[in-house]
């Protein structure tokens, strides 16, 4: 399946856009922030300019038509990012992260619903989203736009640590 994808998708409150050179600094602080180094695979950066080389890389992805990259602005600002982790046989995958200064407003839970709705659209017939254990909000966030939790977990080692990572998913159907 070749993957159309929409220039931007808007929500109610968010606009799911492409990266562009404006968005660095919203950026560096998403990708340095050591709580989302807790919950959302990033390296650890030694100092804040070891991060333009990923953000850059980041920007590409998100202008690059055949891929599903998207900042998330929120008043003119980009506080997150979604993207698609994994594509196998009709199902993908999605990783998301946004900026601990933005928690709790129901910001994931919006960008998620609207790239699910995007993707069913475009012809998947199954979206799934991981977090570590120690992450139930973002259990909570998959929860809230319709996912069930799958019975299948992985152990991921990032950091020097092994994180158990539970899977939720959701079919076109619902």
């Amino acid at each position: 399946m070749e993957f159309q994808k929409e220039a931007v998708i808007c929500t109610p409150r968010l606009k799911l856009r492409a990266l562009e050179e404006a968005d660095r600094e919203d950026m560096l602080n998403l990708l340095t922030h050591e709580q989302v180094g807790k919950t959302y695979m990033v390296p650890e950066f030694a100092a804040r300019a070891d991060a333009i080389p990923l953000f850059q890389r980041l920007m590409g992805f998100s202008q690059d038509v055949s891929r599903f990259f998207y900042g998330i602005e929120l008043e003119n600002r980009v506080v997150g990012m979604i993207h698609i982790v994994d594509i196998t046989d009709g199902e993908v995958e999605l990783g998301y992260a946004i900026h601990p200064d933005f928690w709790g407003r129901g910001i994931a839970t919006e960008a998620l619903g609207a790239a699910m709705e995007n993707l069913f659209r475009a012809g998947y017939e199954m979206v799934c989203a991981g977090a570590f254990d120690h992450n139930p909000a973002s259990m909570r966030v998959m929860e809230k736009c319709g996912m069930t939790r799958q019975s299948y977990t992985d152990e991921i080692e990032y950091r020097g640590l092994t994180h158990t990572c539970i899977y939720y998913a959701i079919t076109k159907e619902g």
